[in-house]
Order: structure tokens, then C-alpha cells, then sequence
């Protein structure tokens, strides 16, 4: 669905999907939820599937109610890179809590994780660099990068999480 239509968020989700295969061994039984809601986790993109503007919201949705998918799957792809920050600025927070109740633990770390060391272009890169480019990409007084600001302590705590767990391993 991002293939054509919007072909550099189809090659993040490809690295995305790649960086989270590295590190599902972490997640136990949830490591096959993870590996594919990294996978799905920008298909709200997809032109066809806009409907709030919220892509993690518009993807969570379609995933439960067109594709069917795990319910973990859907509510990891509709809270990804702290989600109810975005979901508060637009309004969305009650819906997407109500939708698809955030997932604690490891999986949301490691879904943040994936998300956030990867580029636009799907290469790996540091999580800070990642963060100023999504900044610079959408510019000041944008929602999604004034979200994104807010959200950066998180976002870098949940990397941190993921980057220990992989050391200890």
C-alpha cells in the first residue's frame, strides 16, 4: 500500500522491519507481534487510509477492520513512537486509549526503538539525528514536530531501554 503510492515511507518501514527482526529475540512470545506491526507500522500513509490525519490511528484501524490482524499488532502500530502525545495534540487522545489501549513493557520500547534509529530512507542512524531530522523535515509549529519535541525524552529513554537489553545480552 506505501510501495507506489509513497515509496520512501515504504523504504522506512522496510528498515524499520529490519531493525526490529534484530532485536525481537528480546520480546519472547510478543516477538512475532512486533516484527509485524514494525513491518506495518507507517501503512496510515497510505492515501487510501487517511482519515483522521493521525497515521497511526488511520493505519491501527484499517489493520483491525479491513486486514484483521492481531490485536497487539494493531494497538503497537496505533501507540508506536509515543502515539498519545500526537493523539492528545489532535484531539484523538480518548479514541485511540478507548481503540486501542497502549501497550507497556518491552514491545513499546522496541517499536520506538526500530522506528527511531532508522532514516526516512530506511538506513540505520542515531536516534538524536533521527529526531532532528523528523524536526527539520516538518519545521516549527507544525503538530507532528512540536509532538515529536515533546515526545523526544520518551522516544530517547525507549531506545536507551532497548540499546541496555542488547548489551546485557
Amino acid at each position: 500500500m506505501l510501495a507506489e503510492s509513497v515509496p520512501r515511507r515504504w523504504a522506512h518501514s522496510q528498515g524499520v522491519g529490519r531493525k526490529a527482526e534484530s532485536v525481537a529475540h528480546l520480546l519472547g512470545d510478543d516477538a512475532s507481534a512486533l516484527v509485524s506491526a514494525a513491518w506495518l507500522h507507517d501503512v496510515g500513509y497510505a492515501p487510501d487510509l487517511v482519515a483522521t490525519g493521525m497515521h497511526q490511528l488511520d493505519g491501527a484501524r484499517y489493520l483491525r477492520d479491513v486486514a484483521g490482524a492481531d490485536a497487539l499488532v494493531c494497538r503497537l502500530v496505533a501507540n508506536h513512537s509515543c502515539a498519545h502525545i500526537e493523539g492528545r495534540n489532535r484531539g484523538l487522545s480518548e479514541v485511540l486509549a478507548s481503540e486501542f489501549p497502549p501497550v507497556e513493557g518491552l514491545a513499546t520500547d522496541a517499536i520506538t526503538y526500530a522506528d527511531m534509529t532508522t532514516t526516512p530512507d530506511g538506513e540505520p542512524v542515531e536516534v538524536e539525528r533521527r529526531l532532528a531530522e523528523i524536526l527539520s523535515r516538518y519545521g516549527d509549529g507544525d503538530l507532528v514536530a512540536e509532538s515529536i519535541r515533546e515526545a523526544s525524552p520518551l522516544i530517547i529513554n525507549s531506545v536507551r531501554v532497548i540499546e541496555a537489553a542488547l548489551a546485557e545480552r
